[in-house]
């Protein structure tokens, strides 16, 4: 098994912070209509920071395996380095995606960017 199959796989069937937050700060919600793959990422701040982040959604391996292993990326990071992540970034940390599933690897990384386009709730700050 290569350390692709091997990260996806753990992550899948060991998702990190799936669930939903209690009045999180930030929602993003992106869905991939050409597979059905929908994902929710929801972010709580605190002091500029990702204080807590968990994600919900259905899908390929591809794509529920990308949010988990995106949430720990996040967790913790200030809210301009969270920005900042590309999609190279999360595509390295997975173990390199073959070409024709990319846009399942990535829309973690899309619902991130919908939620950090919003502004934050008075709590968040």
């Amino acid at each position: 098994m290569s350390p692709y199959e091997e990260v996806i796989l753990d992550h899948w069937r060991h998702p990190r912070n799936k669930g939903r937050l209690v009045n999180p700060d930030m929602v993003g919600v992106e869905a991939n209509p050409l597979c059905g793959d929908v994902v929710r990422l929801e972010l709580k701040l605190r002091d500029g920071k990702v204080e807590d982040v968990r994600f919900d959604g259905q899908g390929c391996a591809i794509s529920q395996a990308a949010s988990s292993l995106l949430t720990e990326m996040i967790q913790g990071r200030p809210v301009a380095d969270v920005a900042a992540v590309k999609d190279d970034d999360l595509l390295s940390a997975l173990g390199g995606v073959i070409r024709t599933r990319l846009s399942c690897a990535v829309l973690p990384l899309r619902a991130l960017r919908k939620a950090l386009a919003q502004a934050p709730k008075e709590g968040g700050r």
